[in-house]
């Protein structure tokens, strides 16, 4: 069973900085949505990426259990789960409950039977979730015996206690005797004469006659209270001020039971609350790992593949609040707004054009929903070190944030929105320097604050990190930017950590060609269209494309032809980069070929192995199983199928292959293939 009460030490100090720069609260918050209960929303908010493989396997491993328990219609019973873990502990020192919190405490407890049964009804090789659940037990009783003590509405009922019966009896037959002597003073026609209107009326717990104020001395009793107008006055009758002296007594005896029985009830919580806060923390842990499974079912995860030895392998990964927004919101703001306008323009034209306009114009087509492009991203497979390089808004930021989000996801026990059999590594730390930001109360540029920021993430920088930088070199003098990027690039070497990098300086897209622990990196940008296509190649350095978009504008050729002169003077080397990328694309994609083929083939061994440790299970329980057959003495106690629970051999007839075995309060005669050692 999953322990509750570990220790954080096995959580990543992770930076907050580079949290906030990714958006993770976002993603909490999402994932929060997806909760059934305050206390799953609360676990979902304050979730935190772990260090320890094992745990964030076993976290997976649940979460993947979750998922298909959801595929074969088994999700959790949350109804009625309120977090009553405070009110129970103050029911444990003696606090005596109001009717309201015990009604909210019974829905509890109630919700801990059903998770009870819920445990038993579950498919044997969701053997994750039924460890998880093994420690709950079934309080629906305590629930049970609150909901025939309090309605729905607070109301404590008369069958709580055989006294509270026997006071209520009195008060109905009290109001019963003070009811019908008001009807005798309304029956008199002398009374009638005098009052203001011919009904009684109920002054808080009195019964009072509304006397014109001129005749107040014709009705003895006690005057309760005065109309706004002065004109009546609400008189009790004397001959029932006795009986309503009687009913404040039974009132006050009323209460006094009431109470009684709250602390009955309350004092029944309090022996149950420390399984009742336990089976709480367990239900709230199976809430966040239902909310994990929802999320995977709805945006397509899969589960990754965890390890130690920093392999990231993300296939056709997504950046997760990109694809949330887009489903939200499919069309751009800026297309929304035109529609719009272009709306408006239709209505309006529709009042100036003659009534032979052609009404069977055609219509523009309305574009699709906006989704997000997969990309494929791998580090520390063949190299450390990613150099991204390509045009703005292509998509190089976004690359760093899913990259820094997945990997967040993951060491936090949730699926990913990538391909199936991605790898990611354990991070100690994942530091990021990403996006503009001047500092104004530090006196700082955008330069200087980048500057500032990366001597940071070199103090904390180890072997086991991920470091993620944006527009390495920018902002400063493009010569100088490009000397310390690469100087930059050779520290990161240098640490040994993972590092993706993305730059627009020139000299910087050579730099993986002079380092086996680096490649390179673009974006796509598409020529004909003269927009980005958000892909992401990995072996290709990307290229400005400023003179083919300058072509495509229109440009005048001589000022063309003199840009070309200048670029090739400039860049005597171009034809033997062109080469060298060629062969260096070669050489990934056979990389990519062979991983993927590696890849298959494990995951083909481990399900090989998987299904022969299930046979050699299988084998080695049905050798056991004929043994204690074969054993079986008076005396032996045994699971009995058919009954679905234990008993003890009373004698064994092998001739006929049958056993009798003692269950419950009778024998039974059963054959030895109902006959199965106690589990």
């Amino acid at each position: 069973m999953i322990t509750l009460e570990a220790t954080r030490t096995d959580l990543a100090l992770m930076d907050a900085h580079t949290l906030d720069l990714l958006g993770f609260d976002k993603v909490r918050a999402l994932l929060a949505d997806y909760a059934a209960s305050s206390l799953g929303r609360d676990l979902a908010r304050q979730i935190e990426p772990s260090t320890d493989s094992a745990a964030i396997r076993k976290e997976i491993a649940l979460t993947t259990e979750m998922v298909e328990a959801l595929g074969l219609n088994q999700a959790p019973p949350f109804s009625g789960l309120h977090d009553v873990r405070l009110i129970a502990r103050r029911a444990k020192i003696g606090t005596m409950l109001t009717a309201e919190q015990l009604i909210e405490v019974a829905e509890a407890l109630n919700c801990t039977g059903a998770m009870y049964r819920y445990r038993m009804r579950l498919a044997e090789h969701l053997s994750g979730i039924i460890d998880h659940l093994s420690g709950i037990e079934d309080l629906g009783t305590v629930g049970k015996s609150i909901g025939g003590c309090i309605d729905g509405r607070g109301h404590v009922l008369d069958m709580a206690s055989r006294d509270l019966a026997a006071v209520r009896q009195k008060l109905f037959d009290l109001d019963e005797k003070v009811k019908a002597e008001i009807r005798r003073l309304l029956r008199d026609p002398e009374l009638r004469k005098i009052l203001s209107y011919p009904n009684a009326t109920v002054h808080g717990d009195h019964y009072v006659l509304p006397v014109s104020v001129n005749h107040r001395h014709k009705v003895n009793g006690v005057v309760h209270r005065m109309s706004g107008t002065g004109e009546t006055v609400f008189i009790e009758p004397a001959s029932i001020s006795n009986l309503s002296a009687e009913r404040v007594q039974l009132k006050a005896d009323e209460d006094r039971e009431v109470k009684r029985v709250l602390r009955r009830l309350s004092s029944e919580v309090g022996r149950v609350a420390n399984p009742l806060v336990f089976a709480l923390d367990v239900i709230a842990k199976l809430d966040l790992i239902t909310a994990k499974a929802r999320h995977a079912r709805d945006f397509n995860m899969y589960p990754p593949d965890v390890n130690t030895e920093g392999r990231l392998w993300l296939r056709q990964a997504r950046h997760p609040l990109l694809e949330s927004m887009f489903r939200n919101d499919p069309v751009p703001s800026t297309e929304r707004g035109a529609r719009n306008a272009e709306q408006k323009a239709n209505e309006s034209a529709k009042t100036v054009d003659p009534p032979d306009s052609d009404a069977s114009a055609p219509r523009p087509v309305p574009r699709a929903p906006r989704s997000v492009v997969p990309i494929d991203i791998r580090l520390g497979i063949g190299f450390n070190i990613l150099v991204i390089t390509g045009p703005n808004t292509g998509g190089k930021t976004v690359t760093l944030k899913t990259t820094g989000l997945l990997c967040l996801m993951a060491q936090c026990g949730m699926h990913i929105p990538a391909g199936e059999g991605s790898l990611v590594p354990v991070f100690r730390h994942i530091l990021a320097d990403i996006g503009d930001e001047q500092s104004l109360e530090q006196s700082l540029s955008t330069f200087s604050s980048h500057v500032s920021r990366i001597a940071s993430i070199f103090r904390t920088a180890d072997d086991q990190s991920l470091i993620l930088l944006d527009e390495l070199g920018a902002g400063t003098d493009p010569t100088e930017g490009a000397a310390l990027g690469r100087a930059i690039l050779d520290q990161l070497d240098a640490v040994r950590c993972r590092a993706i990098v993305t730059t627009h300086l020139g000299d910087l897209k050579t730099y993986a060609f002079n380092n086996d622990r680096a490649e390179n990196g673009a974006v796509e940008f598409d020529i004909e269209t003269m927009r980005p296509t958000y892909r992401l190649h990995i072996g290709q350095f990307g290229m400005s494309n400023a003179l083919k978009i300058a072509r495509r504008l229109k440009l005048p050729k001589d000022l063309l032809r003199r840009a070309h002169k200048y670029l090739k003077r400039r860049k005597g080397k171009t034809g033997e980069l062109a080469r060298l990328q060629e062969l260096r694309l070669e050489a990934e994609q056979a990389k990519v070929d062979a991983l993927a083929a590696k890849h298959d083939a494990d995951r083909a061994k481990e399900s090989f192995e998987r299904e022969r440790r299930a046979l050699d299970k299988e084998a080695a329980d049905r050798v056991a199983l004929n043994e204690l057959r074969a054993t079986l003495k008076a005396g032996t106690v045994v699971t009995v199928q058919r009954f679905g629970s234990n008993g003890k051999v009373v004698k064994v007839d092998a001739k006929k292959q049958t056993v009798t075995v003692s269950v419950g309060i009778g024998q039974w005669e059963v054959p030895f293939e109902e006959i199965f050692p106690v589990t």
